[in-house]
């Protein structure tokens, strides 16, 4: 598809899983008029599941937003809040279409609505989630997820795996990369000369000097005294339960956290409808809603787009 030249920012936002609530959010951010006042939406997605969502919603196709049919769900079929493979291969057909086309597209950034982790392992694509996918399509291979919500802007050293295996997975590497990763976007995108950073423990009380588990004294301590000799405004590893407290009262600008709940618990507290995953190290600007395809609501018009519309906003924001 041929993108014209434009002076808006163009904003490519893939449908998700056509069953879930990703298109209905979509539509309910783009009847901001504030919102794609400076952007050009390009939707990637099936438009009969779209134009099923505005009926439910009795709104029409937003006008400021362009459309791609791919054309990829089986109408006679189709059902709201269902696991399917047709549905998973969908939705990564649209990731897959919307990167190349933001990879190739001056002032483009990408945004994704939720795909569902069984369908798409159903349709054969064995990955966690957006994240690796994408790092894989793009030969990325050091990305960050970075959270963002309220006052905690959170990264995750590992992400979707086991609790189980959390442990053997934490490296000294992978959380210098976390750390250098965040501490690059802080200043880059949120324009914070001297971020301050804090390292979370994975133990109780950070170990509590090794009686409570070693990975801190073993890797995660060695890792933040490499860090402080290129930035004085790292720091760690501390008790978890304390150091969001820091950081919602604004005496840190990120946290680096070792597992997925650890940092995800604390961010939706604080902002549930309003959190937005954003992905460091890949070679163009993505974010997404912090949250899943909702299937127990789909198509019944209940869907918050709060998220969705942050997402949008964040990547707009961000995109030279």
């Amino acid at each position: 598809m041929r993108i014209s030249h434009s002076d808006k920012k163009l904003v490519v936002i893939t449908g998700g899983d056509p069953s879930g609530i990703g298109p209905e959010i979509i539509l309910k951010a783009l009847t901001r008029r504030s919102l794609v006042k400076k952007i050009t939406p390009l939707i990637i997605g099936d438009y009969k599941v779209f134009r099923k969502n505005a009926k439910v919603l009795k709104i029409g196709i937003p006008s400021s937003a362009r459309f791609m049919d791919l054309e990829n769900v089986p109408p006679g079929s189709f059902r709201f809040g269902s696991l399917d493979k047709t549905y998973g291969t969908a939705s990564m057909e649209y990731l897959s279409r919307g990167v190349s086309i933001v990879k190739s597209t001056k002032n483009a950034s990408l945004v994704t609505a939720p795909i569902n982790k069984e369908s798409i392992n159903k349709a054969g694509f064995k990955f966690p989630g957006h994240t690796e996918f994408l790092s894989r399509i793009t030969k990325s291979k050091k990305v960050t997820m970075m959270l963002i919500g309220g006052a905690l802007r959170v990264s995750l050293v590992t992400r979707h795996i086991p609790l189980g295996e959390v442990a053997k997975c934490i490296t000294k590497a992978q959380i210098i990369q976390t750390a250098e990763n965040t501490h690059y976007a802080l200043k880059r995108f949120f324009r914070i000369p001297r971020p301050k950073i804090g390292i979370a423990g994975l133990n109780p009380h950070a170990g509590e000097g090794a009686i409570f588990g070693r990975e801190e004294k073993m890797i995660i301590l060695p890792a933040v005294k490499y860090l402080r000799r290129k930035s004085r405004g790292i720091r760690g590893p501390f008790a978890p339960d304390t150091l969001f407290y820091k950081a919602y009262k604004g005496e840190l600008d990120g946290v680096v956290c070792m597992y997925h709940d650890q940092g995800l618990i604390p961010l939706k507290m604080v902002a549930f409808d309003k959190g937005v995953n954003l992905t460091i190290g890949l070679p163009f600007i993505r974010t997404s809603p912090d949250h899943g395809t909702g299937f127990d609501i789909a198509g019944k018009g209940k869907a918050n787009p709060s998220s969705m519309i942050e997402a949008i906003k964040l990547a707009t924001k961000l995109t030279c």
